[in-house]
């Protein structure tokens, strides 16, 4: 592991096996190609991160791309995240357009720029499926999150993405059937996906803690800024853990709070669940 200003640079095991892979099998230059591509399609994602004023904590360097660690926690706008998930690709775009013009300048020969666009081409659109911890996932979570409850985005998202996962087995796995060979690395790839979402999925009660953690200071922010609160209405008897589940991540609420005959008895700002919630968890 490598540590440079604060940011923590790994390779993820299952790299390192490929990369011996490569070794026995003579394509070393294909392989240090495609660490190279990874490696600057990630550091898209640092450098917009940066931008945006997150902390990128860690930079794990996977074959299909990698994982940028951040501190956000949820609590970034739902632009931002969009963007930031969009800088790794872009940086393939970028590199496919790169290799173009140096084919064109005679530096590079039409076999070679062939594999540096394919490669590119497959990592980028590789990243764009709705799989987390893929790019295309953080985007689907990103845009969910602005119609259903923050809670609610990371179970179904962690679903979606677990599904996506298997499927990627299963295909992975269907030349069995014709008593063909395996796809090797799609195998990896998705059994590590999907042992990587079904943790995520298994912690989403610790992700919700952290969104909530963050939320205080972003209600009085948005309440400095004159943002329309966005009601939430609920019984006197529901439970507190199921009235914070209903928050947005991207709005500010006023809680209504109803008696069993339909009338209104507080309304309350969200900081105040904000705080007994917290309250209630620390006696827990």
């Amino acid at each position: 592991m490598i540590k440079w200003r604060g940011t923590s640079f790994s390779v993820h095991p299952l790299f390192i096996m490929i990369m011996l892979a490569s070794v026995l099998t003579g394509h070393v230059m294909e392989m240090m190609t495609l660490f190279g591509i990874v490696l600057i399609h990630e550091l898209g994602h640092a450098a917009a991160a940066a931008i945006f004023g997150w902390k990128v904590l860690e930079i794990k360097l996977l074959p299909f791309g990698g994982v940028a660690l951040t501190d956000e926690g949820g609590s970034a706008p739902c632009h931002e995240e969009v963007i930031v998930a969009l800088a790794g690709p872009l940086q393939n775009l970028l590199m496919i357009s790169a290799a173009y013009g140096f084919q064109a300048m005679g530096f590079w020969s039409e076999a070679w720029t062939a594999y540096f666009v394919q490669a590119n081409l497959m990592i980028a659109l590789f990243n764009m499926l709705p799989v987390l911890p893929l790019d295309g996932g953080r985007i689907v979570q990103a845009l969910c999150s602005l119609i259903v409850p923050y809670h609610r985005t990371l179970i179904w998202c962690g679903r979606i993405s677990i599904l996506f996962s298997l499927c990627m087995i299963g295909f992975a796995l269907m030349p069995l059937y014709h008593a063909e060979p395996i796809q090797l690395n799609l195998l990896m790839i998705g059994v590590f996906l999907i042992y990587a979402n079904w943790t995520d999925y298994r912690n989403v009660p610790y992700r919700f803690v952290r969104f909530m953690t963050h939320r205080d200071r972003l209600s009085l922010l948005r309440v400095q800024q004159g943002t329309i609160a966005y009601p939430i209405v609920v019984g006197s008897e529901q439970p507190l853990g199921g009235v914070v589940r209903l928050f947005m991540k991207s709005k500010y609420h006023l809680i209504y709070v109803l008696n069993d005959r339909g009338k209104i008895v507080a309304v309350l700002p969200e900081q105040r669940l904000v705080d007994s919630y917290f309250a209630n968890f620390m006696v827990k």
